[in-house]
């Protein structure tokens, strides 16, 4: 592994530095690139989304910010320390949800967390975690019995146990069904309000829209924007879709002016009435479909 030596830590607005910040890095597989020089920030107390379709680097992300894989090249801090070199202190600050399973089979869920809670400083209520992602009906039921969406359930559990000031949290609600998965939302939100910095990776774009301060889009190894939720993709947002009938078939025009094309349109038909008329903007969905390169259904070009 090569890797530079860590600029000092940047300092965000109060004098705290940011949670993370990485600088230039690069990860590869078999001579591919999966990381091309990517640059992030996350801030202290935000909870920060990214996004990006399979193989675009999310995890891989990740696992070198747990300092659970080595990179290639690039500066990267993560509360201030290098993960590369942090210790076993650095280590019981930072909270893990991976796609993998950890948690042993033949334990209960409760057995599970009241085992691993002797592991923290600082441990969250077993009861509290219970409830918080919907286990509370399987807390007597042995891991080796749950169904998949119920470990993932438990590892989101196993993961903000400590009270952790970071979390990472790599497409969490993979497997949840829509009442867990709101029930993990508020798990979150109660975490940030409580001071603890949240990244989170995640497929699910309402997700990100939910939860997110800011949100990451990431595509062949950098980091191609980053905004707050509503604000993503700007630029795409300003240009609006006027659709309408016209001699019996369909017409569209993609403008930054709808306005005018309305007061065009309005003023050429008989009665003031323009058949099937709409404006649409592009959605989150929209704009993050052409950040990444993808054809609407969701392939990359």
């Amino acid at each position: 592994m090569t890797t530079t030596q860590p600029a000092p830590p940047a300092t965000t607005t109060g004098g705290r530095s940011p949670a993370v910040t990485v600088r230039g890095l690069r990860k590869s597989y078999g001579g591919r690139a999966v990381l091309d020089g990517l640059d992030l920030e996350v801030r202290r107390g935000e909870c920060f989304a990214l996004l990006g379709p399979n193989g675009a680097g999310k995890t891989t992300t990740i696992e070198v910010l747990e300092g659970v894989r080595t990179r290639d090249a690039g500066e990267v801090l993560v509360l201030d320390e290098d993960p590369a070199t942090a210790g076993r202190r650095w280590r019981g600050r930072i909270g893990v949800v991976s796609q993998g399973e950890g948690a042993g089979q033949a334990l209960s869920v409760r057995e599970t967390l009241d085992h691993f809670a002797v592991y923290t400083a600082t441990p969250r209520s077993t009861d509290e975690l219970l409830a918080a992602v919907g286990l509370v009906e399987q807390a007597g039921t042995r891991v080796a019995r749950l169904s998949g969406g119920q470990r993932r359930r438990l590892a989101v559990a196993l993961g903000v146990q400590g009270s952790p000031e970071l979390v990472f949290l790599d497409e969490p609600t993979t497997g949840m069904d829509p009442v867990a998965r709101r029930r993990f939302w508020q798990l979150v939100r109660d975490l940030r309000a409580g001071g603890t910095t949240v990244l989170l990776t995640t497929h699910y774009l309402d997700e990100a829209a939910e939860l997110a301060d800011r949100v990451g889009v990431i595509a062949a190894g950098r980091l191609v924007e980053v905004a707050p939720p509503a604000e993503l993709g700007a630029a795409l947002r300003r240009e609006a879709t006027v659709r309408w009938r016209e001699d019996g078939g369909w017409r569209e025009v993609r403008t930054g002016a709808p306005a005018a094309v309305l007061r065009d349109l309005l003023a050429a038909s008989p009665n003031a009435e323009v058949p099937g008329l709409t404006v649409t903007r592009p959605g989150l969905e929209d704009v993050y479909l052409q950040l990444v390169g993808a054809t609407p259904g969701g392939e990359l070009r």
